[in-house]
């Protein structure tokens, strides 16, 4: 449900830094109550899982070594067991072992919808409308592969709304199948579609890089940042400032001049998330699930959470009127319908993660996505390491930076970076120091890449990121420099923007000079009333302005 500004690998890096961010924090599927009829071994093995159902009484897991298990109600043979029974101890689902699910969303019919890594589609259960996509009507009672039209395409994500399915190709083309009583399916008719069928009409020629569904609506967003909205209207859903139903794709054109990154759907609402982390919401507002203060329904998109800091999360489900955001510091907020009270404004919670809300509050206690569960039960390696970073009671090397010391381990450095193993070979024999003194760089962009060294993460904001690119440069650490590059693009805004490109310039970053650029051009009015810009030498500045005018965007 994301957008990335150039291609299809800015959705890939996008991903990659939300799911890093994400299995730094330790998730407990026991929040949930279904969970809780799994033993400790169990639950142990849990790597992949998913809470579906109308009572949030089915589940599905993924183990360590890639086998998959259901157990729950088996209603409308959403377990895929190829029986009707009901189970409360899990069952394996041998079709699927080995497969490495990458995606999976779930009908409110229901019916069940995944693909695996390799780009394959699986779908079984409620079949009455063919939202299984094999062009049958008869329910599917254990996973098959929905070929028709997609065989020859990598799918790289699918979501469901009540009765119709859609799924997103690498390549971006889109395809929907299934109930279409509004067009949802995007056909512009509102007979049933039995197959998976490409959405085009305005989407034609475009690179579509996210998809959500709510219950009889659909909602893509395209690699510009544009947001496109077909089917149910009759709240205001599709954000068109109208309650028409709409039979092929509409542009969002109230969000005209913003780019989208992340969108998601409730029952009948729709959030939005910006690259500057502005947050939008439109659609039904019964429970308070657009957060504005109010319970009256928005036909236009209208930003909420003003005066909180950027939000780099949101978080909503099809099968629910619960809504809920994380901002860059971690805090998680929630609203809407939660556990039978309207919350009517973004509430902070003591949560570390937006699927807990879903957990604790939603109705039903589904999950809004597939979620990665980091088991910790003993120290890794990797985890040895990073709780020995400047550590003063093991290390054998300090650094002195500003006056600060950092307290490292020589055999690490030499593993870990071919600049100190060099360093080291070339003096250390004849003269062992015990303290190296550190000026080219800052205390805290030093810090930052010794402890990358021992960690394989970072954690400083975009401005000191720019100084750690600086040092991953000169050091020829490629990795780090890719690192540096994804910090920089979530933290970039109006006001940093042109300085930012400048310093892509600067280090050679090509992609991260090709993301500043693009967000330079999408803001083009607001930054080019900042400081930064003025600012600006002369040779960079009317480069700027040339590629600009190239691609238009001085054009009335």
């Amino acid at each position: 449900m994301t957008v990335g500004m150039n291609h299809r690998w800015t959705v890939a890096e996008f991903f990659q830094v939300k799911f890093m961010r994400h299995s730094n924090i330790m998730v407990d599927v026991g929040k949930w109550p279904i969970f809780t009829l799994l033993s400790p071994q169990e639950i142990a093995s849990i790597r992949k899982a998913c809470v579906f159902g109308t009572s949030a009484n089915e589940a599905i897991y993924t183990t360590h070594n890639d086998e998959v298990f259901v157990f729950g109600l088996n209603c409308s043979n959403c377990l895929g067991t190829g029986d009707s029974q009901s189970t409360i101890v899990p069952k394996k689902l041998e079709a699927l072992c080995g497969k490495k699910i990458s995606s999976l969303s779930y009908g409110s019919g229901p019916h069940v919808l995944l693909c695996t890594e390799d780009g394959e589609v699986y779908a079984w259960g409620h079949n009455g409308y063919s939202q299984l996509g094999n062009g049958a009507t008869n329910q599917g009672v254990t996973p098959v592969q929905v070929c028709t039209n997609l065989l020859l395409k990598k799918v790289i994500e699918v979501a469901c709304g009540s009765h119709h399915s859609m799924a997103l190709s690498f390549d971006g083309d889109l395809y929907a199948w299934g109930y279409n009583n509004c067009g949802q399916v995007g056909s512009g008719s509102t007979a049933n579609q039995p197959t998976p069928r490409r959405v085009s009409n305005c989407l034609q020629d475009k690179m579509v890089v996210g998809i959500a569904c709510g219950q009889t609506s659909s909602m893509a967003v395209v690699n510009n940042g544009e947001v496109y909205g077909w089917g149910y209207n009759g709240n205001g859903q599709l954000g068109l400032g109208n309650n028409g139903n709409q039979l092929t794709p509409c542009r969002v054109a109230a969000l005209h001049g913003v780019c989208i990154l992340q969108i998601a759907c409730g029952y009948a609402h729709t959030l939005a998330l910006t690259d500057e982390g502005l947050l939008y919401a439109w659609g039904a507002n019964t429970y308070g699930q657009l957060g504005t203060g109010n319970k009256s329904n928005q036909l236009s998109p209208l930003q909420i959470m003003m005066e909180k800091e950027r939000v780099v999360e949101i978080a909503a489900c099809h099968s629910a009127h619960t809504s809920a955001a994380k901002t860059q510091s971690g805090q998680v907020y929630m609203w809407g319908q939660c556990r039978g009270q309207s919350v009517v404004l973004p509430h902070l919670t003591h949560f570390a993660c937006t699927d807990d809300v879903f957990a604790c509050f939603a109705t039903p206690a589904v999950m809004w996505r597939l979620l990665s569960v980091e088991q910790e039960d003993f120290l890794t390696v990797a985890e040895s390491l990073k709780k020995e970073f400047d550590s003063p009671e093991t290390s054998d090397l300090k650094f002195r930076v500003d006056g600060k010391y950092i307290h490292v381990h020589k055999a690490v450095l030499k593993i870990r970076c071919e600049h100190f193993r060099t360093m080291f070979q070339s003096y250390w024999n004849e003269d062992m120091k015990e303290v190296i003194e550190v000026d080219q760089f800052s205390y805290p962009v030093y810090r930052a890449f010794l402890e990358y060294l021992y960690t394989d993460s970072v954690d400083l904001p975009p401005e000191d990121a720019i100084g750690l690119l600086d040092l991953a440069t000169s050091y020829c650490e490629n990795r780090l420099k890719k690192l540096c590059q994804h910090i920089i693009k979530r933290g970039i805004t109006v006001e940093n923007a042109f300085s930012l490109l400048s310093a892509a310039v600067r280090y050679d970053a090509e992609d991260l000079e090709d993301f500043c650029f693009k967000f330079c051009v999408n803001h083009l009015t607001e930054v080019t009333q900042t400081t930064a810009f003025w600012q600006m030498d002369g040779p960079l500045l009317k480069e700027f302005i040339a590629k600009a005018s190239k691609c238009g965007a001085f054009k009335n």
